[in-house]
């Protein structure tokens, strides 16, 4: 078994303990031990996806397919940035100033510049999935950018940088099953219909969730 072969297996096999430990922790009770027990393995989870998604971009870059090398790069980096805010958000809350540290801006000023770039690579190829993706870069890494206002003046910051990104980890989980699932379960529909599908979706439901667990559990905590 060959190196790419290998990352491909490991990959699923990672993507499967993700999504499971995904929703342990958002269904358990928000700082019990089932939640923070499952938040780390599945934090775990993701850093095996990162890693073996390292070898799968490479594939791309090898293959002479630019897109989407420059696309999935992006995505690492977005996921990586997520779950590194996930982790410290909880870790340094009580010590702000270490999590708006070099390597929050160094991650953030990553998927920023990233974010642009996917856009500007989406409007010449006229695809609408590289605009919308690089556009939430973009927005994700605009609203980072405010961290110090928003560490002097609300109290729970930690608790809405940690929600925001356990969210974009989830939309990420969820994309990379659907975009098997889907064609498994709907094996007659229309390719490109699935592929927006499994794409947005997540991203949609993710906007919802978003709105609700502002107003259940931050509303109230300024």
């Amino acid at each position: 078994m060959n190196l790419h072969a290998a990352s491909i297996d490991l990959h699923l096999a990672t993507g499967v303990v993700a999504l499971s430990s995904f929703w342990i922790a958002a269904l358990a009770r928000k700082g019990s031990r089932p939640h923070i027990w499952s938040g780390r393995i599945y934090l775990g989870a993701m850093l095996g996806i990162i890693l073996t998604g390292i070898p799968l971009v490479a594939g791309f870059a090898a293959a002479g397919k630019p897109v989407a090398t420059a696309f999935f790069g992006f995505l690492l980096a977005l996921v990586g940035w997520t779950c590194w805010c996930a982790w410290r958000a909880i870790r340094d809350r009580h010590h702000p100033e270490r999590y708006a540290g070099p390597v929050y801006w160094l991650l953030t000023w990553l998927v920023l510049a990233g974010g642009a770039g996917i856009v500007v690579l989406g409007v010449v190829r006229g695809a609408a999935l590289l605009m919308v993706f690089g556009a939430v870069g973009v927005l994700a890494g605009l609203d980072a950018l405010r961290i110090r206002r928003r560490i002097r003046d609300d109290r729970r910051w930690w608790l809405k940088a940690h929600l925001g990104a356990m969210i974009g980890n989830g939309v990420a989980t969820h994309i990379a099953f659907m975009s098997i699932g889907l064609r498994s379960v709907l094996p007659e529909a229309d390719g490109r219909l699935l592929n927006y599908l499994a794409w947005f979706g997540p991203l949609a439901v993710a906007l919802a969730a978003s709105w609700w667990l502002n107003r259940r559990y931050l509303r109230l905590g300024r």
